[in-house]
């Protein structure tokens, strides 16, 4: 998810919980650990900064630090945090950091982009494709509740909040299942496919791919398929010279679940057809050829 989703999930898990006894520090405290804990899997993209990192960016970022093993050790660094800043030592603290990461890496999950969910014993992305990048439901069940506090100042705030993310974990369960759904129905037709959401509530973009063609189409449960492009790997071609000449091809295809082969006249490469638009991939590598 994006960065403003994360941290709204984060913002929900804190005014859901009931406060209004505790102390300051405690509300602060819990504060810091929803927020932080919503986003501290992200800190990899710190590794950008590097040359190796660019190289490596499709394989680090939503690598290890977004693993499900390091959701202990990001709650331990959170609640030491929260104990130096504010004095505080509440196992609240420890189990809401957990939730908060727990929350982000799983989310992620269910994205075209996907995460090495189970790094370092596997560095296999694991994507579900049923939930856009940017899921503009979420900030509109978000942006209602948050109205609704402001206005029924009779409504305890809590109660608003847990409302809210119940009713985001509603949306997040019908537009995952009916993906499921669409693309159960595709792998009938095609040896691989994989899926990738729009950001319509239950429109998908589902890529299938047979020998060396793949279709790419809109379908949802409520509607027909509609074709948006048909393409044709050169799955024969030598893809050495690529992988020499240019080290993120390597990286590409080790991240993507299958890549379509371009090799023309002109250029020898490899894209995601998951993220084809107007005719071209925003995610490929491509070596000119002399």
């Amino acid at each position: 998810m994006d960065t403003l989703t994360h941290g709204l999930f984060g913002y929900t898990l804190y005014r859901a919980s009931k406060k209004e006894e505790m102390p300051v520090n405690m509300k602060r405290s819990l504060l810091v650990t929803a927020m932080v804990g919503s986003q501290i899997p992200d800190i990899d993209v710190l590794s950008q900064l590097t040359e190796t990192g660019r190289m490596m960016e499709q394989m680090w970022h939503r690598g290890l630090t977004h693993s499900v093993f390091l959701v202990p050790f990001w709650a331990l660094l959170i609640y030491g945090l929260c104990r130096w800043l504010f004095k505080v030592r509440d196992r609240k603290i420890f189990y809401l950091a957990m939730l908060a990461v727990f929350i982000h890496d799983t989310i992620d999950l269910f994205n075209a982009w996907g995460t090495g969910y189970f790094e370092p014993f596997s560095s296999v992305r694991i994507t579900f494709g049923t939930i856009p990048i940017i899921d503009f439901v979420f900030w509109a069940i978000f942006l209602t509740g948050f109205i609704v506090s402001k206005i029924k100042k009779s409504l305890p705030g809590f109660k608003v909040y847990r409302w809210i993310a119940l009713a985001m974990l509603i949306h997040f369960s019908l537009q995952t299942l009916q993906g499921f759904w669409v693309e159960h129905e595709a792998k009938e037709r095609f040896d691989r496919t994989e899926l990738a959401a729009t950001f319509v509530p239950w429109q998908f973009q589902v890529i299938g791919k047979k020998g060396n063609r793949v279709e790419i189409y809109r379908d949802s449960v409520w509607s027909e398929p509609k074709q948006q492009a048909t393409l044709v790997s050169s799955e024969d071609s030598d893809l050495k010279p690529l992988l020499n000449q240019n080290p993120r091809a390597k990286v590409l295809l080790q991240w993507s679940p299958f890549v379509v082969v371009v090799d023309d006249e002109e250029r020898l490469g490899i894209f995601d057809p998951r993220f084809y638009r107007n005719g071209e991939s925003f995610v490929a590598e491509y070596i000119h050829k002399k």
